[in-house]
């Protein structure tokens, strides 16, 4: 069962979140919250996976993002918007969020999206536009980037493919038939050669680089 939490200011989009994914056997909404009380809510819940609204008028987003990831266990974030290029969710996925979905996200696609994340992967709304993207592997980072890629392994380059696509690392060594712990190292390795820290910034340069076009389904 994932444990979910959904914090927003707008009491309908909790709602409204909370009846669509707890219509899902898999998924448990342990709690829906505003900003002002979110971080005392997780602390008590203790949930897998967060959705976290990026705007809120009585706390920024971003500062509870920070909070909740300082934690010594934190669960996983993903960012909720109405903007799909917006210079916050550049900012969260800077600071580790695991991505973000637009508060108008199919009802049908969002219970697979939070089990994307609940299971490792990376989540960016399907109209994540080139401007975010570009955004952030701007400048010399893209260049850097760009001739790490070239330098992967085809085997890393697959999976970096599937990685942008938000494949776990389970479904990823399902995929290329190898162990998880293969697939383990072989992130490890990809981030190290790209110079990212986080799977969200590996996805995003794959992106840039068409390689989710070129991956597998």
């Amino acid at each position: 069962m994932i444990r979910v939490m959904v914090i927003d200011d707008e009491a309908l989009v909790r709602s409204g979140f909370e009846l669509i994914l707890g219509q899902d056997p898999d998924i448990d909404v342990v709690a829906t919250s505003d900003g002002r009380s979110a971080l005392e809510q997780i602390d008590h819940y203790g949930p897998d996976v967060v959705l976290l609204d990026i705007r809120m008028p009585d706390i920024d987003g971003l500062a509870i993002l920070r909070a909740v990831l300082a934690r010594p266990q934190p669960p996983v974030v993903a960012m909720l918007t109405t903007f799909d290029a917006d210079e916050y969710v550049l900012q969260s996925l800077r600071l580790g969020a695991s991505g973000f979905l637009l508060k108008d996200t199919d009802p049908h696609q969002l219970a697979m999206l939070v089990k994307t994340l609940a299971a490792g992967g990376v989540v960016l709304s399907p109209t994540v536009t080139r401007s975010v993207i570009r955004g952030f592997t701007a400048g010399e980072a893209v260049a850097a980037a760009g001739a790490a890629i070239e330098r992967l392994s085809d085997r890393e380059r697959l999976v970096l493919g599937y990685i942008a696509a938000g494949r776990s690392n389970r479904e990823i060594a399902e995929l290329i038939q190898h162990s998880t712990g293969t697939v383990k190292d072989d992130v490890s390795a990809i981030l190290a050669k790209l110079g990212v820290g986080t799977r969200v910034e590996a996805a995003l340069i794959a992106q840039q680089a068409g390689l989710l076009d070129r991956s597998a389904p």
